[in-house]
């Protein structure tokens, strides 16, 4: 039963979203991606694969809709174990920084291989790695739930990364080829950037209702469904890109890149059991900047970099990357702190602890779709900054009162998680436009890459900074500030490029 629920709701939510995306492709590929932008350069329209082309527009709602559905599991599988942590704490008698470690081991393989799994993409065409990163996906989502163990679990977690950091860049490709104008394809990332935020909540509700109804290992029993769905209907639905078998894949950089960010991501996890001044916690903090630090070296001097550095130099992408990676670390803050809290402070059922974030999906849903025309009237820079000062605002007003037992929760926290539902989604839908305008098609592999990579640096980086404040409540507030800085950063430059 709660497989069969989740996968329909999931499939609802692609479905509902690619209607607009779909009727932008319409529009000339010569106008900008938005009213606001105004500076947006049409991207060189991708090669189909012989044979293979968007088709009409039925089949392409239709492959939106699998997509769509796809990139949600991949971030409910980040969320899925959060709700049921302390289930599988009793059953594998875990403490909490081995908790700890089970809920960032998806995000680290995730995060890590991303900027390898974009060039795979471009260089083996979007379709095929998508299939081929949705195989490693199924197999490990399957092992999952069946593991005998908490080692077991931790390693099925890893290699769910390794396939979902595969399948998200080459997912972003397709919808490239399946939306070849530039205005249709922007509106179709002012909808794909809410996507992930609505599978971080679809993954904190719903393994919440399953790990009550039934058992947190039917909440892990979701994404292999979706995944062989894929496997399935991918070749059925969607187009394929042409391979740039010329591009080389830069393995020394794929190799700093994937050490740094994991050795960084796990010394930071580390902190939640180890002192800044042990081993465990130095040792993979300095080596993974040690490998950082030689990355951009190791990039100017590669025939076909990883990462082209130019790439990043562009101010506005820059900033819209630093909106998306704290934006997923917003939420992901307040849904991890406050599942623990309700369950540990407040002696919250899971199924409760679920409900009480049924407002926040609800609002988040109903952002997503209004925020869509604002980002083609108002420009995507503008509701970034909107969004960005809502979910400041909505973090405040948790800190100073959502912690607080003494508070009912209808005072005390649905008017903050409200605010913050709403402030992701117009930051999502806003900041993925403008990380995207303008990328050549035979860059959309490293272009989803990049924008996956945020999406998960913040879950995973951010967070785990955060935790080493000691404070879940000065960790909503750090976050607060961060989200207010980033928020007068975009205003300010809006207001710049608005002069005369």
């Amino acid at each position: 039963m709660g497989r069969s629920t989740t996968t329909s709701s999931t499939h609802a939510a692609g479905t509902s979203t690619a209607d607009t995306a779909d009727t932008a492709d319409t529009a000339d590929s010569s106008t900008a991606v938005s009213a606001g932008a105004g500076h947006s350069t049409p991207a060189p329209v991708p090669t189909p694969a012989p044979g293979s082309t968007p088709g009409s527009a039925p089949r392409r709602r239709a492959a939106f809709a699998l997509l769509g559905g796809i990139q949600i599991t991949l971030i409910y599988t980040l969320a899925a174990t959060t709700v049921p942590l302390p289930r599988i704490a009793h059953d594998f008698g875990l403490q909490r920084a081995d908790l700890i470690l089970l809920s960032a081991a998806y995000g680290l393989t995730f995060a890590g291989l991303l900027l390898l799994g974009g060039r795979l993409a471009d260089r083996y065409g979007g379709r095929r790695a998508l299939t081929a990163g949705l195989a490693l996906f199924a197999a490990a989502s399957l092992a999952a739930p069946l593991a005998p163990g908490a080692q077991a679990l931790l390693a099925a977690r890893f290699a769910q990364g390794a396939g979902a950091a595969l399948v998200a860049p080459a997912a972003m490709a397709v919808l490239r080829a399946l939306f070849p104008s530039s205005a249709g394809y922007g509106r179709a990332m002012a909808t794909w950037g809410g996507l992930s935020v609505l599978g971080a909540t679809a993954g904190n509700l719903l393994s919440g209702v399953i790990s009550a109804v039934l058992s947190w290992r039917w909440a892990l029993a979701v994404p292999p469904a979706v995944a062989i769905a894929g496997l399935f209907l991918a070749p059925r639905l969607l187009p394929g890109t042409a391979a740039n078998r010329g591009r080389s894949l830069d393995l020394p950089g794929a190799l700093l890149a994937t050490t740094g960010i994991s050795l960084v991501s796990y010394g930071l996890v580390a902190t939640d059991g180890h002192a800044w001044t042990s081993v465990a916690v130095l040792a993979p903090l300095a080596a993974g900047a040690a490998l950082l630090a030689a990355f951009p070296r190791i990039e100017r001097q590669a025939r076909d970099p990883l990462l082209p550095l130019r790439f990043l130099l562009d101010r506005r992408r820059a900033a819209a990357l630093a909106a998306v990676a704290l934006t997923a670390c917003g939420t992901a803050t307040a849904f991890v702190l406050f599942s623990l809290h309700f369950q540990q402070a407040r002696d919250w059922s899971p199924l409760r602890t679920s409900a009480a974030f049924v407002p926040f999906a609800v609002v988040l849903i109903a952002a997503g779709r209004a925020v869509r025309p604002l980002v083609a009237r108002y420009g995507p820079r503008a509701v970034t900054a909107g969004g960005l000062a809502s979910g400041a605002a909505g973090l405040g007003l948790l800190t100073l009162t959502g912690f607080d037992t003494g508070v009912p929760y209808a005072l005390g926290l649905l008017p903050g998680l409200v605010l913050l539902a709403a402030g992701g989604a117009a930051s999502f839908a806003g900041s993925a436009v403008l990380a995207t305008e303008g990328v050549a098609a035979r860059d959309a592999g490293l272009a989803g890459g990049v924008l996956n990579t945020a999406m998960e640096f913040g879950p995973t980086v951010l967070f785990a900074l955060l935790l080493t404040l000691g404070d879940d409540a000065a960790s909503l507030a750090a976050t607060a500030a961060a989200f207010a800085a980033v928020a007068l950063l975009h205003h300010g430059r809006r207001r710049r490029r608005a002069r005369p």
